[in-house]
C-alpha cells in the first residue's frame, strides 16, 4: 500500500470524524428515541462526497475505492450506527447496482442524483415469506403486450422504503425456485401503484428508516429494467458482495465506538481507590475486545482491497462480514458490562451500542447465510 493510500484514507477518517462530531453526536439521542430518519443530514453527507463514493466523477461522484469507502462508514458508525448503515445501503446496494448493471441512460440519467445525495435510493430483495429464500419471491413482473412491465407485491425490511426517491426492485420473472427467474428494474417513487406500507418499530438504528415497500399493478417502462430478463438475482449476488463489506464495516465502526467508551470509562471510574482497569477482570475484557476489533479490521481491509483489485471477494466480503458482525455484539456487550449499572441506561453511549450491533448479524444474510457461503466457496 503506498504512502498516498494512506494519506488519503487518514485524510477521509479525520473530515468525517469532524463531520460526525458537528452533525451526528448532538442529536444521537434525539433521533433514536424519536426514531426521527434525517434525511438532510444525508443531502449534507452527498455535498460532501460520501454518497457517491464508489460512483466515477464522470457520474458525479468521487470515484474512490473500497478501502476509502470503508473507511468512511467506519467513522459514521462509530458515532452512529444508523447513520452509517443508511450511508451503507445508499451506496452499496442501490446505487453500486445501478452503476454495475445500468446502461449508460440509466447512469447518467440516475448516478449524479443519487451520488452528489440529491435523491435517496432504496434496494428491494427481502420479502415478508422470503427473507434467506429470495429464490421463491412472491413479487412478480409480468410483461404486457405494451413492452411495459405490470409489479405486484411487497418488499419489506428496506432501508429507506419510506423516503427513497427511487428503488432498485428485484422481481420475480419466471416460475419460482428456477434458474434465472428474476429480474432488476428502477422504480421512481411517484410511479402510480408503487406505495409505502409499514416503517418498523425497532430495537436499534432507529434513526435509519425501515420500511414496507408495496407495488400493486405498478407500470413501468422496459427502459427501467436493469440489464437482462432473468439475472436479477445473479446480479444481487454480486451487488451483496461488496454490501458485505460495507456491513462488515460498519460493525467494525460500531465495535470501535462501544471500545473507545468502555476503555475511558475503565480508566476514570475508581473503585477500592483505583481505576477499574488495573483489575484484571476488567484489563482482559479490554484485552480481548481490541484483539477481535483488529482481527474484525484486517479482514474487512483485505476484502476491500481485494474488491478494488478487481479480484473475486465472495468467500472473503462473506469472512469479513460474519466475523466483524458477531466481534461487534461481543464486543457491544462487554462494553456494558465495563460500565455495569450505567451501560444500561440511555444516559451512556454504549446500550446503544449494544442495541444497534444486532442487527449487523442478520442485514444483507444472517451470520448462518454467510457461513453456508463459506463453506460452498472452500468445498468447491
Amino acid at each position: 500500500m503506498t504512502n498516498e493510500i494512506v494519506e488519503n484514507q487518514e485524510l477521509i477518517a479525520q473530515s468525517v470524524r469532524d463531520l460526525s462530531e458537528r452533525l451526528i453526536r448532538p442529536n444521537i439521542r434525539r433521533w433514536d428515541e424519536d426514531q426521527h430518519f434525517p434525511i438532510d443530514l444525508f443531502r449534507q453527507l452527498g455535498e460532501q462526497g460520501l454518497m457517491g463514493m464508489l460512483v466515477p466523477a464522470d457520474y458525479g461522484g468521487t470515484g474512490l475505492g473500497y478501502r476509502e469507502y470503508v473507511t468512511a462508514i467506519v467513522e459514521l458508525s462509530r458515532v452512529d450506527g444508523s447513520v452509517g448503515l443508511s450511508m451503507a445501503a445508499h451506496n452499496s446496494l442501490c446505487t453500486n447496482h445501478i452503476l454495475l448493471f445500468g446502461s449508460e441512460e440509466q447512469k447518467q440519467t440516475y448516478l449524479p442524483r443519487l451520488a452528489t445525495g440529491e435523491w435517496l435510493g432504496a434496494w428491494g430483495l427481502t420479502e415478508p415469506n422470503t427473507g434467506s429464500d429470495a429464490g421463491n419471491m412472491r413479487t412478480t413482473a409480468v410483461r404486457d403486450e405494451s413492452n411495459n412491465w405490470i409489479l405486484n407485491g411487497a418488499k419489506n425490511f428496506i432501508t429507506h422504503g419510506k423516503s427513497s426517491h427511487l428503488a432498485v426492485v428485484i422481481a420475480r420473472t419466471g416460475e419460482p425456485n428456477t434458474p434465472h427467474n428474476a429480474t432488476a428494474f428502477i422504480v421512481e417513487r411517484n410511479t402510480p401503484g408503487f406505495s409505502v406500507g409499514r416503517k418498523e418499530d425497532k430495537l436499534g438504528m432507529r434513526a435509519s428508516e425501515t420500511a414496507e415497500m408495496l407495488f400493486q399493478d405498478c407500470r413501468i417502462p422496459d427502459s427501467q429494467r436493469l440489464g437482462a430478463v432473468g439475472d436479477g438475482f445473479v446480479q444481487s449476488l454480486k451487488v451483496l458482495d461488496g454490501g458485505r463489506i460495507s456491513i462488515a464495516a460498519l460493525s467494525l465502526g460500531i465495535a470501535y465506538g462501544a471500545y473507545d467508551a468502555a476503555l475511558a470509562y475503565a480508566q476514570e471510574r475508581e473503585q477500592f481507590g483505583q481505576p477499574i482497569a488495573n483489575f484484571q477482570g476488567i484489563s482482559f475484557k479490554l484485552a480481548d475486545m481490541a484483539t477481535e476489533i483488529e482481527a474484525a479490521r484486517l479482514l474487512t481491509y483485505q476484502a476491500a482491497d481485494l474488491k478494488d483489485a478487481g479480484k473475486s471477494v465472495t468467500k472473503e466480503s462473506a469472512m469479513a462480514k460474519l466475523f466483524a458482525s458477531e466481534t461487534a455484539v461481543r464486543v457491544a456487550n462487554e462494553a456494558v458490562q465495563i460500565f455495569g449499572g450505567y451501560g444500561y441506561t440511555k444516559d451512556f453511549p454504549v446500550e446503544k451500542f449494544y442495541r444497534d450491533a444486532k442487527l449487523c448479524t442478520i442485514g444483507e444474510g444472517t451470520s448462518e447465510i454467510q457461513k453456508l457461503v463459506i463453506s460452498r466457496q472452500i468445498l468447491k
